[in-house]
């Protein structure tokens, strides 16, 4: 198949497009390389493909470019995005280009195409907002939801809060219409936690990733709230196996919603449970400073996988602590990419 990567040389693009061209796809990363790693992902999937793939640097905003490669393709994987919450903050005009913009040029660009491509859009649990009517109890190590045992699903309210999560929740439901108003075969994941090998993660985005690069390279961390909310954590390969299952039962997927994360099985509290693990895998105490909770930070957030589950036959396959020990493994054998 043609496919169009958008983020391609990202943390989850980067695993995708690998992936794929080793598969014998013909694969288009679109990427302008503006993310910290984009060129080192780059340069390993020339080491690993050569030139079995095609690298296009541009940027989503610029419609008539994104439309050009989106002209030959069956499928178009949106991953592109601006990540970070305190980004958005910060500079809320740049996250509603990239984010609700741009996703709205990839959907113009699959619409306007003969070809008619699947479209799936990478979107987040934080449509949800901060989930303050939700009842949460405190635990020692964690918080736990009182009512939602198996985490929220997707009937749950949405309440875009932070201009992140009003960027991409307006990406979220675009995408899901233009599925309804035009026929356009496209996907929504609302995706949890993401983790896993290419991920160079920051202070205010990749969280398990960060805390490992910042232990191994000595640099400071600081836990804002109190490090027990809860997180469900899914390895990025378990994801790429529910893109790929999508894309081949499309006649089911299209036009549908999907939270996705590790689920229950897979959680973990940032810090309280998290930090411990990592002491124990790096066999040394790692010092933390603590400051206050960031905009929209829920206490706790765990998908409700039983949909994707339950229509494309998916689940999680690689366990939190087996995952985190991979990642690590992967950050310590690769921690020249970080200093």
């Amino acid at each position: 198949m043609r496919i169009l990567i958008t983020g391609g040389a990202g943390f989850i693009g980067s695993n995708l497009a690998h992936r794929l061209i080793g598969q014998g796809h013909d694969v288009v990363v679109y990427d302008n390389l503006s993310r910290r790693g984009a060129d080192q992902n780059v340069a390993w999937l020339r080491t690993e493909h050569g030139d079995a793939w095609r690298l296009l640097q541009a940027d989503i905003r610029d419609f008539e470019t994104l439309r050009e490669a989106a002209a030959e393709v069956e499928v178009v994987y949106h991953l592109a995005s601006q990540v970070a919450v305190t980004t958005s903050v910060q500079d809320p005009r740049y996250d509603f280009e990239v984010n609700a913009l741009g996703t709205f040029n990839v959907l113009e660009a699959a619409r306007l195409s003969d070809r008619r491509p699947i479209v799936l859009y990478a979107s987040t649990n934080k449509v949800y907002g901060g989930m303050e009517e939700v009842a949460v109890i405190e635990g020692e190590t964690r918080y736990a939801y009182r009512d939602f045992p198996y985490g929220i699903a997707e009937t749950h309210p949405l309440d875009f809060h932070s201009p992140y999560g009003c960027s991409k929740g307006a990406g979220d439901q675009y995408v899901r219409d233009y599925a309804r108003i035009y026929g356009l075969p496209t996907v929504v994941f609302r995706q949890s936690c993401i983790y896993g090998p290419r991920q160079f993660g920051v202070e205010d985005q990749g969280w398990v990733a960060w805390f490992l690069i910042a232990a191994v390279t000595g640099q400071p961390i600081t836990i804002y709230g109190d490090g027990k909310q809860v997180r469900d954590v899914l390895w990025v390969d378990d994801l790429l196996d529910l893109y790929q299952k999508a894309v081949d039962q499309i006649e089911i997927s299209a036009g549908q919603v999907y939270n996705v994360g590790g689920g229950p099985d897979n959680t973990l509290a940032v810090w309280s449970e998290l930090g411990p693990m990592l002491e124990d895998i790096l066999g040394r105490r790692i010092e933390v400073t603590y400051s206050d909770w960031r905009p929209g930070d829920q206490r706790i957030f765990v998908a409700d996988i039983r949909k994707a589950e339950r229509e494309l036959g998916w689940r999680p396959r690689v366990g939190k602590e087996e995952g985190v020990r991979r990642l690590a493994a992967w950050v310590v054998e690769h921690r020249q990419l970080f200093v």
